[in-house]
């Protein structure tokens, strides 16, 4: 029997399902995202989707499967790499529109041609820009290239009649490789605009160069043939 002036028990409430709180985590994973992307000093806002774990970017010249197929090249490059070098460091791998630059250090002349060779086995790889120079691994330049990259970047966006999302920034010892899908007045812009920064010992073109109309088709959401939207 219940005293008469024993206290009412609380009935406290249930936590959440563990689906509701599972159903928040992309809303979450998106913020994050957002927000890193504006806290990137010279990185512009750009609109893009996640695809198989990695940023798919909307604004991107390349098709979504050619931007998830190079980064697919990279990572079977960075094997090809270490196969051959071992433990020794040195040596990056970008790749764009499926051409593959390599830069950094090799240490012999064989070892240049033998990581180059790997590398264009990969399947898919168009080409291959071999860029290494043969000499000791120099650890020191790696904050200040990157540094040079944050410019460059900065420079391109600050430019009204470039898109920056147009174009890879790539630095190595103070020199800028510049790779991308572009038109010839854009490449000449663009270059003309990298070699008035201050640090920039020489700028290597990596360009894809495409006609105006070429580039009309690469406009996102349109239908190969059709007519561009009217301004």
């Amino acid at each position: 029997m219940t005293h008469p002036h024993a206290p009412l028990a609380v009935r406290r409430p249930l936590p959440p399902p563990a689906a509701d709180a599972l159903r928040w985590r992309p809303i979450a994973l998106a913020l994050v995202l957002g927000t890193s992307s504006l806290m990137s000093a010279c990185a512009p806002l750009i609109v893009g989707g996640v695809m198989g774990g990695s940023m798919v970017v909307a604004s991107d010249r390349r098709t979504p499967g050619t931007q998830i197929e190079d980064q697919t090249i990279e990572l079977k490059a960075g094997a090809r790499v270490r196969d051959v070098m071992g433990e020794r460091e040195g040596v990056s791998t970008v790749s764009y529109n499926r051409v593959v630059l390599l830069v950094g250090n090799a240490p012999t002349e064989a070892d240049k041609a033998a990581i180059e060779q790997a590398v264009s086995r990969i399947p898919n790889v168009r080409s291959v820009v071999n860029e290494l120079s043969v000499q000791g691994v120099n650890f020191t330049s790696g904050f200040t290239d990157s540094v040079l990259t944050s410019k460059v970047k900065a420079t391109l966006f600050d430019a009204k009649d470039l898109q920056v999302s147009a174009f890879k920034v790539v630095s190595d010892r103070n020199v800028v490789y510049l790779m991308g899908r572009v038109t010839e007045r854009e490449a000449n812009r663009a270059t003309a605009l990298t070699r008035s920064i201050s640090g920039v010992r020489k700028v290597v073109r990596v360009f894809e160069i495409v006609t105006d109309a070429e580039l009309i088709e690469m406009q996102p959401g349109r239908a190969p043939g059709t007519a561009p939207a009217p301004a």
